[in-house]
């Protein structure tokens, strides 16, 4: 029996290499054909049953489990496998069959570039930040997709080859570790933001290229030593805008669950601006992992007058509903914060975060001015009024998040854009104003096309 199993599986690698036309495969035999090879193998089969099916099937699954065995432990050599080539041809043919063209929102599946290390606060040895690699797994429904680690490692490729592929081999082991469904590249450019241009412009391939990019909020920027943090986040952003990709941002990683810690309460998704439903299905993917399961959802809407809210809400409910989505939906106006007259909302806290935000970029606008030596005016004019009414948006948003999802396990808000003609230090106090006191926050960005259907 053990005989005929090994002349099946010869004639079954000879089936395989010549129907694939593998480059190896070279025969001596010329008058060889694929069809006799799987003829050859279905003869074994058979002659193996009219011997014994009994014995043939115990065969067939001794075989089985010796081949899964070899599969996982066998180090001794690898002799290539028949098989191998069958996947590779039919990924080929996979790719081929998806095309250049934009996949249905149906069929629209996260592809996240995990951005490791950019802010190079982590110690040289960690790949990245460990809670990454969950946050990953968490978009992925039942942990199927595929992830992309990317580190970028700042100097010139020829010197750092060698280190780059000892980074590489570190982060792949890492992968392991985390069980997480991914592959790891590491990037040599002279700046970091140079090197995440390279990624957002070339890596993937068809409709297979990564859609969207995470990365951790750089939560300290102010040190002198991280004074070029600003200008790489900012031009990641754009970057990514740029690319059409979509972009998540993720505030409190220190503080996001292991799997094995589940949460409660509620998952509070401040709805601002449309963004294809991203936010939407990112916050489904979370709920739909064992951490998150026991949140329930809620969709907070935005309007400026009272008079607005009703509205708003019936037709936040009607999207809602189409989209076969469950959520509780709260409008908040932003009236309401300026007219708050309870004692327990502290507005003189907020506004003095407000008057040193603003007073930071004061102080840094004129030393920019200062420093330019010439008398002129700096590379960015900031436009105070302009200023103070960002400051001012973002402090009201982050004071209602504060009152309404303070003890949320989890809250979404869209990312606002970097305003034009301001520079990347002003963009910071922006979001460091907006995120202000929210222990765990993740900020979405979607890019120009739907990723929800209300098409069943």
């Amino acid at each position: 029996m053990f005989f005929l199993l090994c002349y099946c599986g010869v004639n079954l690698s000879c089936f395989l290499l010549d129907l694939l036309d593998a480059p190896s495969w070279r025969p001596r035999w010329k008058i060889h054909h694929w069809m006799i090879s799987l003829l050859g193998a279905l003869m074994c089969i058979f002659i193996m049953f009219l011997i014994s099916w009994v014995v043939t099937i115990i065969a067939l699954i001794l075989a089985s489990l010796i081949y899964y065995y070899v599969s996982l432990k066998g180090k001794a050599g690898d002799w290539g496998d028949g098989f191998k080539s069958a996947y590779f041809q039919l990924a080929l043919r996979s790719l081929r069959s998806l095309g250049a063209k934009q996949v249905h929102p149906k069929n629209w599946y996260p592809i996240p570039v995990i951005f490791c290390k950019p802010w190079n606060i982590l110690p040289n040895d960690v790949p990245c930040h460990p809670k990454l690699a969950d946050f990953a797994i968490c978009m992925k429904k039942k942990g199927r997709g595929m992830s992309i680690f990317v580190t970028v490692m700042e100097g010139d490729f020829e010197m750092k080859a060698e280190e780059a592929r000892q980074a590489q081999q570190r982060l792949n082991t890492f992968i392991e570790y985390k069980k997480c469904e991914g592959v790891a590249e590491v990037v040599t450019a002279p700046k970091v933001k140079d090197g995440f241009r390279a990624i957002v412009q070339v890596m993937g391939l068809g409709n297979l290229k990564p859609n969207i990019v995470c990365m951790r909020y750089p939560e300290v920027w102010r040190e002198p030593h991280l004074d070029e943090v600003p200008d790489t986040f900012v031009s990641i952003i754009k970057d990514c805008n740029t690319a059409n990709k979509a972009c998540v941002i993720v505030k409190g990683l220190d503080n996001w669950p292991a799997e094995y810690e589940k949460q409660y309460g509620t998952v509070d998704l401040y709805w601002i601006v449309r963004d294809g439903g991203l936010i939407l299905l990112l916050s489904q993917l979370l709920r739909a992992k064992a951490i998150f399961e026991n949140c329930k959802l809620q969709v907070f809407c935005i309007a400026e007058e009272d008079s607005e809210a009703e509205e708003l809400k019936a037709d936040a409910k009607k999207f809602l509903y189409d989209l076969r989505m469950q959520a509780d939906v709260i409008v908040v106006t932003t009236k309401s914060w300026d007219d708050n007259k309870d004692a327990s909302f502290r507005k003189e806290d907020a506004l003095e975060a407000f008057d040193k935000a603003r007073a930071r970029i004061i102080a840094r606008s004129s030393s920019d001015e200062w420093e330019d030596g010439t008398g002129g005016l700096p590379e960015f004019n900031v436009d105070e009024e302009s200023v103070k009414k960002f400051l001012y948006t973002t402090l009201k948003l982050n004071q209602i998040m504060l009152r309404y999802s303070k003890v949320a396990a989890l809250v979404m808000i869209s990312l606002p854009p970097p305003p034009a003609n301001h520079p990347a230090y002003c963009y910071m106090e922006y979001i460091d104003l907006l995120v202000h006191d929210i222990p765990r926050l993740l900020m979405v960005r979607g890019y120009q096309r739907d990723v929800v259907t209300i098409y069943s």
